[in-house]
């Protein structure tokens, strides 16, 4: 098996099944990576291949910054990647199922064995690069808007299509949509998902409306890179999050990566499709709990635990270790 972590990557098996969910742009922070890099030879061994694949010092990036360097979309979706594989270099067993929102998804095809951890940095360094350029000089914003269904939310951006692109992006949990594409048609989207009775409408700090119709130019270039680049079968399934189906072939792999560019996130169908296999065990591998938050939500009786530091790691080690509940 072609496995990214190197030397037979994570082959063992715990006798309770969890699934790796991966974080996406916006959970980074400067500092992440430090500790795991410190005390886990693995991990450091991970930030290094990562260097020597994208020319410059990642762990150093992740761990000093400066926070301008590190939300630059080029810098950040490497820095992501790669912290987040540090993390799961830590673990001593694999999972059963793997899924990563947007930028995670290259997470997911590493821990899977379908991406080399080199071609993946680089992959996602061009994807970064190539999402920042599709909309550049171009006025656009992104805003989570919490209280309104999936079709309300498709509703409210289709009555305001006149004023420019305006599309919901994410479907993140029950009550929680992004919606992205031209300022101008966000920020009255904002104001109608009010009167509808939406909760609240905060606008994101992103640098371009990702997975919106607004991201084709990007979606074109990147799958010339998809096409050159390796791709092997996934030794586990990996749901998607164009249409949160799982996948393992590398046909399908590579058309999920080409897809999600400037297709909307199916976060919560991407859980939901986890639990129906009968998983209840999630662990988030990477900067922050933002998965956390998202799959409580959506699948209550879940366990959830995450890794990005040793105390962390231990927690959820700990979790999968615990005697399932029936």
């Amino acid at each position: 098996m072609h496995h990214p972590l190197g030397r037979g990557g994570l082959s063992a098996r715990l006798s309770t099944a969890f699934a790796a969910v991966f974080p996406g742009q916006g959970a980074q922070y400067v500092g992440m990576g430090r500790e795991i890099a410190e005390r886990f030879p693995a991990a450091r061994e991970v930030f290094e291949r990562a260097a020597a694949a994208a020319g410059f010092d990642v762990l150093r990036l992740c761990v000093e910054g400066p926070e301008e360097a590190l939300r630059a979309t080029a810098n950040t979706q490497p820095a992501i990647l790669v912290a987040s594989l540090a993390c799961l270099s830590t673990l001593p067993a694999a999972p059963d199922i793997a899924a990563g929102l947007s930028l995670g998804e290259y997470t997911a095809l590493v821990c899977a064995g379908a991406l080399l951890l080199e071609d993946a940095v680089k992959l996602v360094r061009l994807r970064g690069l190539f999402m920042e350029e599709a909309t550049a000089g171009r006025e656009t914003m992104m805003t989570a808007v919490l209280g309104l269904s999936p079709d309300q939310a498709r509703e409210v951006c289709a009555t305001h299509a006149h004023l420019g692109v305006v599309e919901p992006s994410n479907f993140n949990s029950p009550g929680q949509v992004v919606i992205g594409g031209d300022m101008a048609a966000v920020r009255e989207v904002m104001a109608a998902a009010r009167a509808m009775g939406a909760r609240r409408a905060v606008p994101l700090a992103v640098s371009a409306p990702f997975h919106t119709s607004l991201m084709r130019p990007a979606a074109e270039r990147l799958a010339a890179e998809v096409e050159r680049v390796p791709i092997f079968d996934a030794s586990i399934p990996v749901v998607v999050n164009a249409s949160a189906q799982p996948v393992r072939r590398v046909r399908e792999i590579r058309q999920a990566l080409i897809d999600q560019v400037a297709s909307p996130v199916l976060w919560e169908a991407t859980v939901r499709a986890i639990a129906d296999r009968g998983i209840r065990r999630f662990v988030e591998i990477g900067p922050g709990t933002t998965l956390s938050g998202m799959i409580r939500k959506t699948v209550p009786a879940a366990s959830i635990a995450h890794v990005e530091d040793a105390a962390s790691r231990e927690d959820a080690l700990a979790m999968l270790a615990a005697e399932p509940v029936p």
